[in-house]
Formats: structure tokens, sequence, C-alpha cells
């Protein structure tokens, strides 16, 4: 197993198949495997609460600048994800 995939594991994506969608889904992931690392180490005692909750709520801020620049979650075309005229 590459030392890489053994680090960073990447689980399979299932939603709606565009781009944006999965680049979000990649950095998703990143974000959860980031926040378990800083997590373990607050537990452990090598960084601050203050320091975790810092670390934690600049990932949050990357994710969120992500998710607005990808346009996630915004109906660009008015398509309807339910396909009957509903939101």
């Amino acid at each position: 197993m590459d030392k890489d995939d053994f680090l960073y594991p990447h689980s399979r994506y299932y939603g709606q198949v565009k781009p944006e969608n999965l680049v979000f889904n990649a950095n998703l992931q990143e974000f959860a495997q980031r926040i378990s690392y800083i997590c373990n180490l607050e537990t452990s005692g090598k960084i601050t609460p203050e320091n975790a909750y810092q670390q934690i709520k600049d990932l949050w801020k990357e994710l969120k600048q992500t998710k607005k620049q990808l346009r996630i979650g915004e109906n660009l075309f008015g398509d309807d994800q339910r396909g009957d005229g509903t939101e």
C-alpha cells in the first residue's frame, strides 16, 4: 500500500458526477482527515484546545470559500433536483 493512500484515504464518490462536485468532495474528505488529526493532537496534549479551535476554524473558512467558488448548492440553471417541478 502506498504511504499517501494509507495516510490520506479517500472514499468513493456516489453523488451526482460533475467536476465541481468531485473537487468539493475531495476537499471535504481532506477537511475531515485534517480535523481528525487536529482532534487527535489536542486529545493527546500536543496542541492546546485554543490552537485546535483556531485551526479548525481556519479549515472551515477554507472549505466554505471552496464551496462558494465552486458554486456548490446554487441552482445555476433553474433545474430542480427531483425532476417533478418542485424544489
